[in-house]
């Protein structure tokens, strides 16, 4: 079985860009195209495509094209790792990817061990917390993007108790587990607690639990197709409390998938098509028109990636992927000077990322942001 799925991963790698003979500079994108984490990292790979795309147009970087080649990893641990070996092996100076933390933690050593530099969409603690300094964030690790969003509950919602619903996963534990450690700073109860499993059908049990509890609000925190899944049963039950989460239950594929269910649902995100920057409204508006969709905070993700291997690929001066890394450590890209960032961010000594965010509620199918919340 596994021998059958890696050459089907391997059939489907797909070159990209400029031809071959043409194209110096190599980079690997590496995302869940098929299984449970499709709708996050297609919309991943459409953003690095879109971004590497437009640096090619606008002379590549140091003056050489840049050749992108796709790998599935099928949303398996063991052959997202099949696949970054077989990148390197095809001679990639970075690699894109991958979104789902319970692959990037097993693929991210093969990366570690030629030195390539990653940019993963990966949001467990665990990513940044092992010492690897190959890997780089393109958004917050959820120990850092969950203290800003219980604070804003705690402070500006009021709320006295909560529930959690959490994906029994690498993505959901160190979500969970984050939360957890600041309700517990706060003072504030978990008085129910319910995890669920990856590509969960059925959540009728978990929200009546919720439903049925004393929790003023719940938190969320479950991925796309899953916390689509999870709103549209809670509207089915008329659940009533606030439902809130990080950046994966408020998606825009999620809205896309969850339809009216999503409305009223708050959470904090890293990044937001609907934020009221002039660069972000601009980049949304070409991503809609080139693949006809509205990108989500992965897709986001991806072209910012791309673009700061650009920048930081020419300020080192080579396609050297060591030096790369090396230089992204303690780094800050301010928009203002490096456009394609959107943003401006940092990452500290960890590839751990840092800037702006936003708290937003979905309304009439959009989020809407409430707050931008400071760097942390």
């Amino acid at each position: 079985m596994m021998i059958r799925k890696l050459l089907s991963a391997t059939a489907m790698v797909l070159a990209l860009g400029a031809a071959p003979a043409l194209a110096d500079l190599k980079v690997g994108s590496i995302v869940e195209l098929s299984g449970p984490g499709a709708a996050a990292g297609t919309n991943f790979r459409d953003g690095v495509k879109m971004g590497f795309e437009e640096i090619n147009a606008q002379g590549g970087i140091l003056n050489e094209q840049v050749r992108i080649t796709e790998y599935d990893s099928q949303t398996d641990p063991q052959v997202s790792r099949a696949m970054v070996q077989k990148a390197i092996d095809d001679g990639v100076y970075a690699i894109m990817g991958t979104v789902f933390s319970s692959s990037t933690v097993v693929n991210m050593l093969v990366a570690r061990q030629y030195g390539i530099p990653q940019f993963t969409g990966s949001e467990a603690p665990s990513i940044t917390d092992k010492g690897n300094p190959y890997i780089f964030r393109t958004a917050f690790g959820s120990q850092k993007g969950v203290p800003k969003m219980a604070k804003y509950m705690v402070e500006q919602m009021g709320v006295k108790k909560v529930g959690v619903a959490w994906a029994n996963t690498e993505f959901g534990k160190g979500g969970h587990q984050a939360f957890l450690e600041e309700m517990e700073k706060a003072g504030i109860p978990v008085v129910v607690d319910v995890p669920a499993e990856q590509a969960q059908a059925d959540f009728s049990a978990d929200i009546l639990r919720l439903k049925n509890s004393d929790a003023d609000a719940i938190f969320v925190y479950l991925t796309e197709e899953e916390s689509a899944r999870f709103l549209r049963e809670a509207r089915k039950q008329g659940i009533d409390k606030p439902l809130v989460g990080e950046t994966t239950l408020i998606g825009h594929k999620v809205i896309e998938l969850a339809g009216d269910a999503a409305n009223g649902a708050m959470g904090h995100v890293g990044l937001t098509p609907d934020a009221n920057i002039p660069a972000m409204t601009e980049m949304v508006e070409r991503f809609k028109t080139k693949f006809r969709y509205t990108p989500d905070h992965n897709a986001i993700k991806g072209y910012t990636a791309a673009w700061t291997l650009k920048y930081v690929t020419e300020l080192v001066g080579s396609a050297d992927g060591k030096a790369v890394a090396e230089k992204l450590h303690g780094l800050t890209l301010k928009a203002s000077e490096y456009p394609g960032v959107l943003m401006d961010v940092s990452w500290d000594e960890t590839g751990e990322m840092s800037r702006e965010s936003f708290f937003v509620k979905v309304e009439d199918g959009k989020q809407v942001v409430e707050a931008i919340l400071p760097p942390n």
